[in-house]
């Protein structure tokens, strides 16, 4: 997947102000600080697309971005018929939602948040996937299980997401996303997918995009 274009449209407070539901969606939440909006420019190939910040708890509203993206790659360009037209171009969204946990807000805020998450994600008919971010530095955190099963119980498709990846070494991040689906395997039958990434240097970039043209397409032929 070659991105043509990559654009903020609207940040919402409440599902019922989000805009209207015509394309797939895809919506990134993770613990606050995990670089979601690092992650997202990475995957967008801006460096300023979603704010990043060092503060956890920046992120406040339900943030959308429309994407424009075609078949091909960054080596070899996007594919082009005998009229010399794009193939396989495709319109999509990527959703940067509030971060979950450690944000120095209220309980009130903190569960004015958790409501404004949960009827997104229950709610929105056109979300395809969420991406799951998980800290690849830490073992198994209680409170990303935990969302892990809200997901299960909401039966919303998820992929998993590890962040960070060249903050440890290779042998560091492979047992900590080991030790992350072992838990799981203890009341999961089956596991969703799982990304290894980095901002920094463009790890897992290809293999999600990849995954989000196989999801654009299901999206767009549904009876196939």
């Amino acid at each position: 997947m070659l991105i043509k274009s990559a654009n903020y449209l609207i940040s919402c407070p409440d599902i019922k102000d989000c805009p209207k539901g015509d394309k797939p969606e895809y919506a990134f939440i993770g613990r606050s600080n995990v670089g979601k909006s690092s992650l997202i420019n990475m995957l967008t190939n801006q460096s300023k697309l979603a704010k990043t910040s060092g503060t956890p708890g920046k992120t406040q509203l339900i943030n959308f971005f429309d994407i424009e993206s075609v078949s091909g790659s960054q080596e070899t360009g996007a594919e082009r018929n005998s009229r010399g037209q794009f193939i396989g171009e495709q319109k999509w969204s990527i959703v940067d939602l509030p971060g979950y946990g450690f944000a120095k807000v209220s309980q009130k805020q903190r569960n004015n948040w958790e409501q404004m998450i949960e009827n997104y994600l229950r709610k929105r008919e056109n979300l395809v996937n969420v991406f799951l971010l998980i800290d690849s530095r830490h073992g198994p955190q209680k409170i990303d299980l935990d969302f892990v099963n809200n997901l299960g119980k909401w039966e919303i498709p998820f992929a998993l997401t590890f962040t960070k990846a060249d903050k440890e070494t290779q042998k560091e991040v492979s047992k900590n996303v080991k030790s992350f689906l072992d838990a799981m395997r203890k009341t999961w039958q089956f596991l969703p997918r799982h990304f290894v990434t980095s901002a920094e240097k463009k790890m897992g970039r290809d293999k999600i995009l990849g995954f989000i043209e196989e999801c654009n397409h299901a999206f767009a032929n549904p009876e196939q």
